[in-house]
């Protein structure tokens, strides 16, 4: 396979020159390196790369040039190399140009002439964009690695395909009744099709409807505790816990994460975060969780993958982790960042869709098996908005249905006003969806007016729930205190009338993040009154580090 393509366009030959060396020097040994010198002729250089199905990685085009700017230049090329990182080069009286080409023509950056050193004004941003191309590349690129025999409308397919998805394994997704290769896997590896999915590894070992530890555990993907007795153990591998694994581990704590199901938490499901400071275009939550995840691993955190934990339990000094599979781990402290589940959807026969064309959350998982379908989403806050507009990229229709009169209760202004420029998507305001029918799978919604009590049936296969937020805190002993939902109380909320709980035993107060167990804390959407955005649990996530090491030099 010929090396990927790096291509610049810029009508300035000089200008265009000193690009192509820059980008020679640093990435020439693995990117071929191409130049165009006007929009109209980079677009149909790009063609015929489309045409030979060569991979380009990334574009860099100038914005000032006759013809075409970059940026009609970049939204142009976006339709025929989506994954291709697009920066525009511009001068800095251009720079609200640039800011509205993020919108328009979804730069995922824009550079400022001159860009001397490259080695700082040049490189860096670059590196960043094409490993994220190259993570993209590689799970796209997934022939002879993993393959996974499903049915579209098999629940066990959809979650191991989600599972693999969300944990960035790249594998070859082959539907039954689809693709003749399915029957011909399944009659080879003994398999068959009331047990599906089958999960074939790169080195050929069969798995029949196995679970996601099976899976795990084949791929290499769980890890075996390499210490008996840690500094800090976190539970939880969404936005705060990755965090404080960061800065734990960063500032010298033996540090181990415990996570559930993939790296990421809800925030790893989302298709774009645009409000995350630092990222401009955006980033979608899965990859701001493999980069923190590595992140993390490179300063020496731990991560124990589908690791379910079971309880949670004081022996003295120590604080004892208990596993579903009967193993524990034990540290000095522990840091509580389980997140919050959707709810479940009180309609009359949803459950029996669940993974059959009803899925909460996982948008992006059956993307492409939703292209040209109407896809309904249920929810009004952000994780509904950003499904809404990641599915109107390729469904026929889109609609959102919330019981509020407004999408203002609960969403972000940014989305809401993209929502309203998008044809595709329809918004039904005081509305419930109140039953679900099909024969086998999801293939009717009905949907009631929660204002004049009209209720109507809609062919639908496909509905996504966002609503609600119930805490993963059923493992937690009584001893950590919680509110009526369930949500973990920390600092000033165990305060009753001024009083500390009856059995606090030390005589400080507890820390801002820490429970009513001394050397317990908890951060991000699981704990009491927490703002639920991503920053905001990041930021929570490295304040309980500095916290533990307050805990840990009394101790």
């Amino acid at each position: 396979m010929p090396p990927p393509i790096l291509l610049t366009v810029d009508d300035d030959p000089e200008v265009s020159r000193s690009l192509a060396r820059d980008l020679r020097q640093q990435y020439g040994e693995e990117y071929r390196i191409r130049r165009a010198e006007s929009g109209p002729a980079a677009l149909a250089a790009l063609k015929e790369l489309k045409l030979r199905d060569d991979r380009v990685g990334l574009l860099l085009a100038d914005q000032r040039m006759p013809e075409m700017t970059g940026v009609e230049f970049l939204a142009e090329a976006r339709q025929l190399y989506p994954k291709a990182g697009r920066v525009l080069l511009t001068a800095f009286a251009d720079t609200d140009a640039a800011i509205a080409a993020i919108n328009r023509a979804d730069v995922d950056y824009y550079l400022l002439k001159p860009w001397d050193p490259p080695q700082e004004k040049l490189y860096p941003v670059l590196d960043d964009l094409l490993e994220d191309w190259k993570l993209h590349d590689r799970l796209k690129s997934a022939d002879g690695g993993v393959r996974v025999v499903g049915h579209r409308w098999s629940a066990p397919s959809h979650e191991v395909k989600d599972f693999l998805t969300r944990n960035q394994v790249p594998f070859k997704w082959i539907e039954l009744d689809q693709d003749a290769e399915a029957a011909r896997l399944l009659a080879a590896k003994g398999g068959d099709e009331q047990h599906l999915p089958l999960v074939i590894t790169e080195a050929g070992q069969a798995l029949q409807a196995p679970s996601t530890t099976e899976i795990a555990a084949a791929l290499g993907l769980s890890r075996t505790p390499s210490l008996p007795f840690y500094d800090l153990i976190v539970v939880g591998g969404g936005p705060a816990g990755l965090g404080s694994a960061v800065y734990g581990a960063s500032e010298g704590l033996n540090t181990v994460l415990v996570e559930r199901e993939a790296i990421g938490g809800q925030a790893g499901q989302s298709s774009r975060i645009e409000n995350y400071l630092g990222f401009p275009s955006g980033i979608r939550g899965g990859d701001l969780a493999w980069r923190a995840n590595t992140q993390a691993r490179k300063f020496g955190a731990e991560m124990l993958i589908t690791s379910e934990v079971a309880s949670l339990a004081v022996c003295g000094a120590a604080r004892v982790v208990g596993l579903a599979d009967g193993s524990q781990l034990s540290a000095k402290a522990v840091l509580v960042t389980t997140g919050v589940a959707y709810r479940r959807l009180p309609a009359a026969g949803i459950d029996a869709f669940t993974g059959r064309g009803v899925y909460y959350g996982a948008a992006t998982t059956e993307g492409q098996a939703c292209q040209d379908e109407d896809v309904y989403i249920v929810g009004g806050a952000n994780s509904a908005g950003q499904a809404a507009v990641f599915f109107a990229k390729s469904a026929r229709s889109v609609t959102i249905i919330v019981r509020r009169d407004s999408l203002g209760h609960s969403m972000s202004q940014y989305l809401i006003q993209q929502i309203a420029q998008l044809p595709k998507v329809r918004v039904l305001t005081c509305a419930e969806v109140i039953g679900a029918s099909g024969n086998g799978h999801l293939e009717r919604l009905t949907i009631a007016d929660l204002r004049t009590g009209e209720k109507n049936e809609f062919e639908a296969s496909w509905l996504f729930v966002f609503i609600g937020a119930a805490p993963c805190t059923d493992w937690l002993g009584k001893e950590v205190l919680r509110d009526e939902k369930g949500f973990v109380l920390t600092g000033p909320d165990l305060l009753t009338d001024g009083q500390l709980p009856a059995d606090w035993p030390l005589e400080r107060q507890p820390y801002h993040l820490e429970t009513s167990v001394p050397g317990v804390f908890a951060a991000g959407d699981v704990r009491c009154q927490s703002v639920k955005r991503v920053a905001s649990a990041v930021g929570e996530g490295a304040m309980a580090v500095t916290l533990v090491h307050r805990y840990l030099e009394l101790v």
